[in-house]
């Protein structure tokens, strides 16, 4: 559906509003409102890691909307950080559409408050998904302040595995998880329209992905992805996920196509702390001996190809054993395709450790 965002649409044709109440019970069922504090993420609110969306990201039958993440500057002006399949409508939005928030699918799919206007993004397929809208007038908080989380710092931190993280976010709000792999190939669905049209697949390489189903749901994509420390250091930007994972693009990266698109080097609005105490306070999680995925890593490259090659597999990446134990090749199946991948155990001694899970999707 929309983006990918499934069934958290909204109907705005009465003539089929049977159909309305079907996709809410599928919707409730599947990814959980916020049921306290709802207001603060899915109505008006200055703070970011809340609803928001294109004004033009609507269909004959559908709206949509996502999450407006954070706040970046070029030291002159100030850009809300997004994805693209949220603010630029997969490629298909112009300069100077109007971004609203709370977004369409929270205002009865209507326009609500007009807070910036869409500026520029990577185009889809180059790794990133992501795009940013001049801020207009200070109509959100130019401190860059996400809802649940604060201020954050404009210091930017490499993922690594096991690394403990929180999100603000349209529907669930703000949420804790760990990074279960990094460098991960993924294989993440979209749909042309808002809640409508063919479905397709975009491959994404060295991308993070955070365990447990409980981080994210539809909605959520736009979300910044920071430590869970004192410092909140941005690591990565949500745009998919299923239900059991989310995906995220390393921030690293995002900054620099962005900042390509746009013609200038952008960085995040926020403080320069940097955090080097232990957990919990500093989100570091656990610690794999260096050598031990460095030889992982070496053995994921070679073997990636093959491994992405095999029906029903959706994602291949770096992580670690269930028990923490020691380094790992994560491969991550679909569970509702009919293949069934014939997966090693180990791979040149290093072990490899499914995960079964649905299709990853933009949402």
């Amino acid at each position: 559906m929309v983006k990918s965002r499934l069934l958290e649409l909204t109907m705005i044709n009465p003539k089929i509003s049977s159909l309305v109440s079907i996709l809410t019970v599928a919707f409730v069922c599947t990814f959980p409102l916020l049921t306290q504090a709802a207001n603060l993420y899915q109505s008006r609110n200055t703070h970011l890691g809340v609803s928001g969306s294109n004004v033009n990201d609507i269909s004959s039958a559908f709206c949509c909307g996502g999450t407006l993440g954070s706040l970046l500057t070029n030291g002159t002006s100030k850009y809300i950080l997004s994805n693209n399949h949220i603010l630029a409508r997969q490629d298909q939005a112009a300069p100077g559409e109007d971004i609203s928030q709370p977004g369409l699918i929270d205002n009865g799919c209507r326009p609500a408050t007009i807070v910036a206007d869409f500026t520029a993004a990577p185009k889809l397929g180059t790794n990133v998904d992501a795009a940013i809208a001049l801020l207009r007038d200070s109509l959100m908080d130019t401190t860059g302040f996400i809802q649940g989380i604060g201020t954050i710092s404009s210091v930017v931190k490499a993922p690594t595995v096991g690394l403990t993280v929180e999100k603000s976010g349209r529907t669930t709000g703000t949420t804790t998880g760990t990074i279960g792999s990094i460098n991960t190939s993924v294989n993440v669905q979209y749909q042309i329209r808002c809640g409508q049209g063919k479905k397709y697949v975009i491959s994404y390489t060295n991308q993070i992905v955070v365990n447990g189903s409980g981080f994210s749901a539809g909605g959520d994509s736009g979300s910044l992805i920071v430590t869970n420390g004192s410092c909140h250091q941005p690591v990565g930007l949500l745009f998919a996920g299923s239900s059991s994972s989310t995906i995220g693009n390393p921030i690293g990266e995002v900054l620099s196509k962005v900042g390509t698109a746009l013609g200038h080097s952008i960085s995040f609005v926020g403080g320069t702390c940097t955090s080097t105490v232990s957990q919990p306070s500093g989100g570091q999680g656990l610690e794999l001996p260096q050598q031990a995925l460095d030889h992982a890593g070496k053995v994921l490259e070679q073997n990636r190809h093959e491994l992405m090659s095999k029906p029903g597999v959706l994602g291949v990446g770096l992580g670690a054993l269930e028990d923490n134990s020691g380094a790992a090749v994560i491969v991550y199946v679909d569970k509702t395709s009919s293949a069934k991948p014939q997966l090693p155990e180990r791979v040149d001694n290093v072990p490899v450790r499914v995960i079964f899970t649905d299709p990853f999707i933009a949402f």
